[in-house]
């Protein structure tokens, strides 16, 4: 009989020891120093400063000036005064309705024709170059030219521009800019025109991160342009979509230059915005005008845009990263 050896045991499997930690170096000034911190410091400094003087300095003194009744030359004190007379000036409530219709208009012209051209410029084969650069071509005539050269085409006369060529389809000449109720449609039209070339180029760079391999699988399941447009580019640009968004919000709620150079807030007031209730508040005399209250409208602005942009971002945070 041959004799059989006792099997030894196992050996128990045994988790590797964590390893000790480091002990902890008290933050000190010295350890600041010698970390480098001083050079740091001293190289974001001027940056700062400049952020500083340039950013929150104006914000910080329009606030005080909001507090007082002034004219830049005498100031006084007068607390929420200046709060309360524009917030009981019905000409700023019809002010803020201008605003918020040519907010609209905007929204539902200007927001989503440049992403409609980026789609259809994507498409083309040949001279995507040319095509982008005639679209951005807008944005590069000065806004000013842009308004004085769009108002010579808005001439009520027969023989103006866009009345020649309505002409032409046997429809009549219209009032554009003269007229209360066309007034508001004809600015959203040339804003719309001035501002779609930047937005379609951003649109167009972000097409260029959809992976192509989605189109093709649409493609496979047979999907025409459209349907890859809502079920491919769409969910694939809802970030930039977003973002893009607010900042037109914001855009339109700060318009000035088209109604000033257009109409100076005409005819009745129909075209009389925010921007340019602010500005006939400080500037409606040769002396001056009260620069606390006009100073008082733009805290308030800025305080609603600030509180519509948190809410905006709190509300699509999921929706853009999902």
């Amino acid at each position: 009989m041959t004799a059989t050896l006792p099997e030894r045991p196992a050996a128990a499997s045994v988790a590797p020891a964590p390893p000790p930690e480091r002990p902890r170096t008290r933050r000190t000034p010295l350890t600041w120093y010698r970390g480098g911190g001083l050079a740091n410091l001293l190289f974001v400094l001027p940056m700062v400063f400049v952020f500083f003087f340039f950013s929150w300095s104006p914000i910080v003194q329009s606030v005080i000036m909001s507090l007082q009744k002034t004219n830049l030359i005498v100031s006084e004190w007068v607390g929420f005064d200046n709060y309360i007379a524009v917030l009981s000036d019905p000409q700023l409530g019809r002010a803020v309705i201008n605003t918020l219709y040519f907010a609209l208009l905007a929204l539902l012209f200007g927001f989503p024709l440049p992403l409609f051209m980026a789609v259809l410029m994507s498409e083309v084969r040949r001279g995507k170059g040319l095509y982008s650069a005639l679209a951005y071509l807008p944005v590069v005539i000065p806004p000013v030219v842009a308004v004085l050269l769009w108002r010579f085409f808005y001439d009520s006369s027969p023989n103006g521009v866009f009345n020649t060529a309505l002409s032409w389809f046997g429809i009549p000449p219209q009032p554009w800019i003269s007229s209360a109720v066309q007034a508001m449609p004809s600015l959203v039209l040339e804003a719309t025109w001035a501002a779609a070339g930047g937005s379609i180029i951003i649109y167009l760079a972000a097409l260029l991160s959809v992976p192509p391999e989605l189109y093709d699988a649409a493609e496979v399941d047979g999907a025409g342009i459209w349907r890859k447009v809502w079920h491919v580019t769409l969910p694939q640009l809802r970030g930039i979509l977003f973002i893009m968004l607010i900042l037109q919000v914001i855009a339109t709620a700060q318009v000035f230059l088209e109604p000033f150079l257009f109409t100076g807030g005409g005819p009745a007031g129909a075209t009389k915005t925010i921007l340019l209730y602010i500005y006939d508040k400080a500037f409606r005399n040769s002396l001056g005008g009260d620069y606390g209250e006009a100073t008082a409208v733009s805290v308030l602005l800025a305080i609603v845009l600030a509180i519509l942009s948190w809410l905006y971002f709190k509300l699509t945070n999921r929706w853009s990263t999902s």
